[in-house]
């Protein structure tokens, strides 16, 4: 897990529609990269139709939302398409990104164990540093966690 104050790790993928995105491209803008499992499974689903639900509060508060999963970019489109999610998805199906801050981790289900994405968000700064941590998100509550955060953080 990164630390507050750290800078984040740069980044380069292609979201829902192929087009390639950088944490450069997002400096002077407040951030939220949320990690996530899978597209379209039941916890995934209520934390993305949380953020939509309150994404014109993230653009007032001048944020940008970046989801991040190993989903191919075809897969993130359909999950975009069938829940009308107004914001970037970015598969990293190497996991690189997502080891590089952290979310990958070994999990187990039915007693068997597996590396798997850790539900994890990290508030980047217009500086491109780390603002906030999310170690532990509640996939319904997670929205208003962050755009409460995002109010005290502004001022």
């Amino acid at each position: 897990m990164l630390e507050v104050g750290k800078k984040a790790p740069a980044f380069s993928l292609s979201d829902q529609s192929g087009k390639t995105h950088k944490l450069s491209d997002y400096a002077g803008q407040w951030a939220l990269i949320y990690f996530y499992p899978k597209d379209d499974t039941p916890g995934c689903t209520k934390e993305a139709c949380g953020i939509r639900d309150n994404f014109p509060a993230f653009k007032k508060m001048n944020a940008v939302v970046l989801g991040v999963s190993k989903d191919s970019p075809a897969k993130h489109q359909k999950f975009v398409d069938k829940y009308d999610l107004p914001f970037t998805l970015l598969a990293d199906e190497s996991t690189d990104m997502i080891q590089a801050y952290g979310a990958w981790k070994e999990k187990s289900m039915y007693g068997k164990t597996f590396m798997g994405i850790n539900r994890i968000s990290y508030l980047i700064d217009p500086d491109g540093k780390i603002a906030k941590v999310y170690p532990k998100v509640k996939p319904e509550e997670h929205a208003q966690q962050v755009l409460d955060d995002l109010a005290l953080l502004q001022g």
